[in-house]
């Protein structure tokens, strides 16, 4: 395990723009005791070695709620990193078919991670842009090698990058009058205090009903959501969360958004010790980014559609300008959502960072025997 958690660093020791997992994540990834989707998915960590020196990692996942949610048979990848080697790439991707093919898979998909919340998509352009602490980086080597070894695109996802402006733009300002007028909708911020004593629960069964649809997603767990609270909410501004209540109170969307905390990720080099911490804590309350990251959108489906989003820009573009940010990246958001994708527009966005989704069928392949150790 050792060697799994700290391969990214001769990875990635040339590379600029990768942001690192913190590394006692990724360690607890692997714990039944601290990760609650354990409770329902099976994960199996490789390294591959060279000459006694590691050079590849990657995690098989199967999500059975997630499979039995849109009955298939999928095993999913994650995790993955290798050297310029497609010996090593291959070895490690046969490892995870072959562990899937054991358990009745018939499809591997990747990378993914348990749900939706967690980092999916491989980068397929944009490698000079740096990456973020909510989504996947990887040199520009990757893509070429899966698409040698047979895997084919799914899904695509985008990310918008776009610069704040100093007033809400007028379209937006319009759009949120009306959603107030017409139906009663009403933005306000929350506290910490609040989403420990039970609106973070709220919260999370809106994102529950409002992402059913979306690819590969299976419904979070009360032990899941408590999961994510507890690792994510110290690290939120609340200021820079908005909810929408109707007239009756009832939660009817949220927008998840923070200050990017990349630079001090890249400076802590994934370890809280011995002065990762420092790093974390000075981009917290001092020295903080001018870049906010937009995590989520979740809405009521009674209320996609009736300009929701504009509520959104016309409270947070305000916050963010008294608190010095200058722009913001959205996370990933399927190529064909192009309701999603449309309402940046009077933003004058960039689409940047495409990232890619890979399948491969599974089970009519002869595999060489692949030995692992299951400790």
């Amino acid at each position: 395990m050792d060697d799994f958690v700290r391969l990214p660093r001769r990875i990635y020791a040339h590379y600029p723009c990768y942001v690192p997992e913190m590394e006692s994540d990724v360690r607890d990834t692997f714990s039944p005791r601290k990760n609650a989707e354990l409770a329902y998915s099976d994960i199996q960590p490789f390294v591959a070695y060279a000459d006694g020196v590691p050079v590849g990692r990657i995690a098989g996942i199967v999500n059975h709620r997630a499979n039995a949610r849109w009955q298939t048979r999928n095993v999913r990848f994650g995790f993955l990193e290798f050297v310029d080697d497609l010996e090593v790439s291959r070895a490690l991707l046969e490892a995870v078919e072959q562990w899937g093919c054991e358990r009745g898979m018939t499809r591997v998909q990747g990378p993914m991670g348990f749900s939706d919340l967690d980092k999916e998509g491989m980068l397929v352009e944009d490698f000079d842009r740096n990456g973020s602490m909510v989504t996947l980086y990887n040199p520009p080597y990757y893509p070429a090698h899966l698409e040698r070894l047979g895997y084919e695109k799914e899904v695509d996802w985008l990310q918008a990058r776009i610069d704040i402006p100093q007033t809400v733009p007028e379209k937006y300002a319009r759009v949120a009058r009306l959603a107030r007028e017409m139906f009663g909708l009403r933005t306000r911020t929350i506290t910490k205090r609040e989403i420990r004593r039970g609106y973070g629960q709220k919260i999370f069964r809106l994102i529950n009903l409002a992402y059913t649809p979306i690819f590969g997603y299976a419904e979070l767990t009360e032990r899941q959501i408590d999961f994510y609270l507890d690792r994510y909410v110290p690290l939120l501004d609340t200021r820079m969360l908005s909810v929408v209540e109707d007239e009756k109170g009832d939660l009817a969307a949220v927008a998840v958004t923070m200050r990017s905390l990349s630079l001090a990720l890249q400076k802590s080099r994934g370890r809280l010790f011995p002065f990762g911490w420092f790093h974390l804590l000075r981009a917290m309350t001092w020295r903080r980014e001018e870049k906010a990251e937009m995590l989520l959108v979740a809405v009521h489906p009674d209320y996609q559609g009736l300009g929701v989003n504009a509520l959104f820009f016309d409270q947070l573009i305000p916050v963010y300008n008294r608190l010095g940010i200058r722009w913001a990246e959205t996370g990933p958001q399927l190529e064909d959502n192009v309701r999603e994708l449309a309402q940046w527009k009077p933003l004058a966005p960039d689409f940047i960072k495409r990232r890619r989704c890979y399948k491969k069928d599974l089970c009519n392949t002869d595999y060489k025997e692949i030995q692992w150790n299951k400790e």
